[in-house]
């Protein structure tokens, strides 16, 4: 049977996991269609689908590790994307953006800005083709960022859809092959992103960030619409 693949290549913090599943969970839970099953590779500790498999889409998902870190499953991964067929449709979040990005002609780095937190609005840069994926026009969406790296030189290939000042390559759209990505997280709720927050206060991230974070969290934002977004671009 045909499958989306889930490359899972982070695991929540301790505890958050037990409330609202891992980061695949997230995705299978959010994704769900009555005919789409979902195949879950653990890709952190090197699991990747066969090349010669018949897939349907791919979901990278966030994680905590650098995509210009040495662990052998990174390099395995982005060996692998190489050599992906250029009509399987991919999704990258966060990591995944950045991976994508990494894998087929961009660069990625810690970015000086520091980390980016909460709720954050990327201007959409490129109107049409936002509208031809979703139901109507949008000229800015807010959803959670979490995250230290950036893409700062895109693949010459790909389109940037949305960003801000604060993350220029938002979100991009491949031209050269079915893949889009986004640097935030619209399979986080609410609730997660906050506690995840709170996880890092005072530890990884300082506490007056956290604190200003968490009140931005309290605002609607659009993850519901990038999610349908993706949902119909696994489909196409």
């Amino acid at each position: 049977m045909s499958y989306v693949a889930i490359l899972e290549t982070g695991i929540p913090p301790a505890g958050l996991d037990a409330t609202y599943g891992t980061y695949a969970d997230m995705f299978a839970k959010k994704l769900h269609q009555p005919e789409r099953a979902f195949r879950v590779f653990k890709t952190l500790d090197g699991e990747l689908p066969d090349l010669n498999e018949d897939f349907r889409g791919v979901v990278i998902t966030g994680s905590p590790a650098g995509v210009y870190e040495s662990d052998p499953w990174i390099t395995a991964l982005i060996d692998w994307l190489k050599a992906l067929r250029a009509d399987v449709p991919v999704v990258g979040i966060c990591f995944g953006h950045q991976v994508m990005a990494q894998a087929w002609g961009g660069h990625v780095e810690k970015s000086h800005k520091g980390w980016g937190v909460g709720l954050h609005e990327y201007t959409i840069h490129d109107g049409d083709i936002w509208s031809t994926l979703t139901d109507g026009a949008h000229r800015a969406i807010k959803v959670a960022v979490t995250h230290q790296d950036q893409v700062v030189r895109k693949p010459d290939n790909a389109i940037v859809l949305a960003g801000s000042e604060f993350t220029p390559h938002g979100a991009l759209y491949y031209t050269d092959r079915k893949a889009i990505s986004f640097q935030c997280h619209p399979e986080f709720c609410a609730d997660f992103a906050g506690d995840l927050l709170k996880s890092r206060r005072g530890v990884r991230i300082t506490e007056e960030l956290v604190d200003s974070a968490l009140v931005s969290l309290q605002e609607q934002g659009h993850s519901q619409d990038i999610l349908k977004l993706i949902s119909r671009f696994l489909a196409a």
